[in-house]
């Protein structure tokens, strides 16, 4: 085992909520970002970029919230470099035991010119933002956004000011995914060799992937000097996402012979954190994607499974359970008990009180009624079913019957609880799906459009559950509903309703208060 006693800290900063969550498509509630916050915490990410306070109100509440819950984490928010900008990021996030401001400015070319400001105006803004965000914190981050399109001369320039006006931490972003791993060491090494008081603070990475570097470019940075790695769960970010946490810091901890740094990341935790982001995401996690997807420890081929069963390390360079998976996947049944269900729970990740217990366990009851044998991945869909509030909805699904087949038009017969009241009626539609859907809106009509549905099978075999997720928009409010159930209609009509009822809470706080 390598003695990391004595090798440099690599700070983990974690931006799923704020770079993450600009995803298009992947907003999360208030209670999800807590959610998310609190794993993260636990699992031991040094910094929790939690949000952009001035975006609006339920930023600024989220920012907020967590920075006063947080235990162990720095708690940062973003901040254009406006003055206004930085206060109200101050005030969500003065409430953390470490807070920090994040500042930035675009200082390419093409990024000069969106603010139509010359090299200088540039420079004189990032001197009073940085210095007026100083003043009111000592933990101040600065960006110099699409660093990697800008000239050399001109970001050690600004990097200078930044520094010299209280900034602690340097972050170098890739922001569209530009760089490759030489240049993007190339960059860190001349930044160390030719700014002032370079050695005085903590130089970042912040690397997209719209080329499918940005792991090796943030981990060629870190070899160059970068101490602090910008990333997400799965991950998750704009266009084709962020540098994934996960796959640095296991590339770290399996290569620590050639990049011999340590984190401070409970690893154990990221598939449970994993799960959890795709799951309020509605983002699925692809079956090849490194340390996280579904076949990252599977094998098929007959030379490899020969050699797993004679040696592990033969094929696998690191343990499930390095990451959180169980070495087995033991199969539960409609015999099995409460008491099992919550250990074979709590083995998933999922620590649940009493009242959420017996609430699942209904439902896992009902499941065993219908299918044979569940499994760890039938019961994850169960947890992810976001149903289990119903009763506080406003929409819910009480009765539902689809005849379909080849003579068509395929029909649903429909009863919708909706505000106490039993509404039915029969629909027709292209298919199953499409006259649920249909028999939905006749119910409760509604202007939302359906920009994404899929359907996953959780497990193998006919009676295998399906997790149904549906993505809807409506005046620039987009939300996610998700379902799980062995029928996919019924999975596909309570996403729906589910979505449905995110829109109506999200109706609920924007509406205009009496005053």
């Amino acid at each position: 085992m390598t003695d990391t006693s004595t090798q440099d800290r690599v700070i983990i900063f974690d931006t799923t909520l704020r770079d993450g969550e600009q995803s298009p498509g992947a907003t999360m509630t208030h209670d999800e970002k807590l959610e998310i916050a609190s794993l993260l915490d636990e699992m031991g990410v040094d910094v929790i970029e939690a949000g952009f306070p001035i975006a609006s109100e339920g930023d600024f509440a989220a920012v907020s919230e967590i920075a006063k819950n947080s235990k162990n984490s720095v708690i940062c928010g973003l901040s254009r470099a406006k003055v206004g900008d930085i206060d109200r990021c101050w005030e969500a996030v003065k409430h953390a035991a470490r807070p920090r401001i994040h500042t930035f400015i675009g200082t390419s070319p093409q990024h000069r010119a969106i603010p139509n400001l010359d090299m200088d105006e540039m420079a004189d803004v990032i001197h009073q933002t940085v210095t007026h965000a100083r003043n009111l914190c000592d933990n101040i981050q600065w960006s110099p956004m699409d660093a990697t399109r800008t000239e050399d001369d001109y970001l050690c320039r600004v990097v200078e000011i930044a520094i010299k006006a209280g900034a602690t931490t340097i972050n170098i972003p890739d922001t569209v995914g530009y760089t490759a791993p030489a240049e993007s060491a190339k960059i860190i090494r001349m930044l160390l060799e030719r700014v002032p008081g370079a050695d005085d603070i903590i130089f970042a990475t912040h690397c997209h992937n719209d080329l499918g570097m940005a792991t090796a470019n943030a981990l060629a940075a870190v070899d160059a000097g970068a101490r602090q790695i910008e990333c997400t769960i799965n991950g998750l970010g704009e266009r084709a996402g962020n540098t994934a946490l996960e796959e640095v810091v296991m590339a770290m901890r399996v290569r620590n012979d050639i990049m011999p740094y340590q984190t401070g990341i409970d690893t154990t935790k990221i598939m449970n954190l994993s799960r959890m982001v795709a799951t309020v995401s509605g983002f699925p996690v692809q079956y090849n994607k490194a340390i996280v997807g579904k076949n990252a420890f599977a094998h098929e081929s007959g030379i490899h499974q020969d050699g797993m069963l004679k040696s592990a390390d033969t094929f696998e360079i690191m343990r499930p359970e390095d990451v959180g998976l169980s070495e087995t996947n033991l199969v539960m049944g409609k015999h099995s008990g409460r008491a099992a269900l919550r250990a074979k729970l709590a083995d998933l990740g999922y620590d649940l009180a009493d009242n959420q217990l017996k609430d699942v366990f209904v439902r896992f009851k009902a499941l065993a009624d219908r299918k044979k044998e569940i499994f760890e991945d039938d019961l994850i869909a169960l947890m992810r079913d976001t149903t289990s509030d119903a009763e506080h909805d406003t929409i819910q699904l009480n009765h539902l019957r689809v005849v379909c087949g080849t003579s068509g038009p395929q029909t649903a017969e429909m009863t919708l609880e909706i505000e106490g009241k039993d509404c039915t009626t029969t629909a027709t539609g292209d298919g199953p799906v499409d006259a649920a859907f249909n028999a939905v809106k006749e119910l409760f009509p509604h202007d939302a459009r359906l920009q994404l549905y899929q359907v996953h099978a959780v497990t193998e075999g006919t009676d295998a559950q399906a997790t149904v997720s549906v993505r809807m928009e409506e005046n620039g409010k987009i939300v996610m509903g998700q379902s799980a159930d062995t029928d996919t209609v019924v999975a596909s009509a309570r996403a729906y309703i589910n979505a449905l009822n995110k829109l109506l809470i999200r109706r609920e706080k924007t509406k205009p208060q009496d005053t």
